[in-house]
């Protein structure tokens, strides 16, 4: 793909994510909760990093199905602090356990965590007009809006930053370079 973002390099991996996930609209929780568990251990790392081990992070974490990471037993999380194929950090693994228990009662009084996390965008992907890749921003005024309420319900590791690069993913927001072909074809499937 001609003019694809530049973030992706000429490494295979990042460019099947680019061209085939991210920014496009995701309205499935389960998927919702599988990016922010992601997001949530890629704080301070880099995307290539974590997307390198997104299977080994689908098996360690029961295929991201959060009603069984909500029930994590402290053995459980010993065997996660122990497995060399994720990233093993205390605070991050235990994130990713009370952020489970916290996506369950948002999808309790929400109804689901879609109808939640949406309303920061007015349940429309937020479309950008990025010329080049320094353009983009780490940060919005959603991701900030987004950011505290998170913390209000009890999630941990949802900065500004990490709730921006999960609006990124999730298809929140459409910040694919103006002359990337993405950019067009997401509009158009949303």
């Amino acid at each position: 793909m001609k003019n694809r973002c530049p973030w992706t390099k000429e490494d295979k991996l990042m460019i099947t994510y680019h061209d085939t996930e991210w920014g496009v609209p995701v309205h499935d929780d389960h998927k919702l909760f599988e990016f922010m568990v992601l997001d949530t251990f890629q704080a301070g790392l880099s995307w290539k990093t974590i997307l390198y081990r997104r299977e080994n992070f689908r098996k360690a974490f029961d295929n991201f199905d959060y009603k069984k990471i909500a029930k994590y037993s402290e053995s459980k999380y010993k065997k996660l602090l122990s497995d060399e194929s994720i990233i093993r950090n205390r605070l991050k693994i235990q994130a990713a356990i009370e952020n489970a228990k916290a996506f369950i009662k948002v999808q309790k009084e929400f109804g689901s965590f879609n109808k939640y996390i949406w309303q920061f965008t007015a349940n429309e992907t937020m479309i950008n007009k990025w010329k080049s890749l320094s353009e983009l921003p780490a940060s919005s005024l959603e991701s900030d809006i987004m950011s505290k309420d998170l913390k209000k319900r009890g999630f941990k590791f949802v900065g500004t930053t990490i709730c921006y690069a999960f609006m990124q993913a999730a298809g929140m927001v459409n910040d694919h370079i103006l002359n990337c072909p993405r950019y067009k074809e997401i509009q158009i499937h949303r």
